[in-house]
């Protein structure tokens, strides 16, 4: 099944990393969907405190 999901790299110090699977695994997920998930919950909080933070359209 096709996702219109973007990729992009992260530039991470291997402790940094090696503490991410950690916690991921606590989780039972994967990194990539520890990350996103993270991610989420955390833009989740910040639109609770600025409803208007919204990307530009710049189509």
């Amino acid at each position: 099944m096709a996702t219109n999901k973007r990729v992009f790299t992260l530039r991470l110090e291997d402790e940094v990393f090696d503490k991410i699977g950690v916690l991921a695994t606590k989780e039972h997920r994967s990194m990539t969907n520890y990350i996103e998930y993270v991610l989420m919950k955390h833009l989740e909080e910040m639109e609770k405190e600025h409803p208007t933070l919204q990307p530009k359209d710049d189509k």
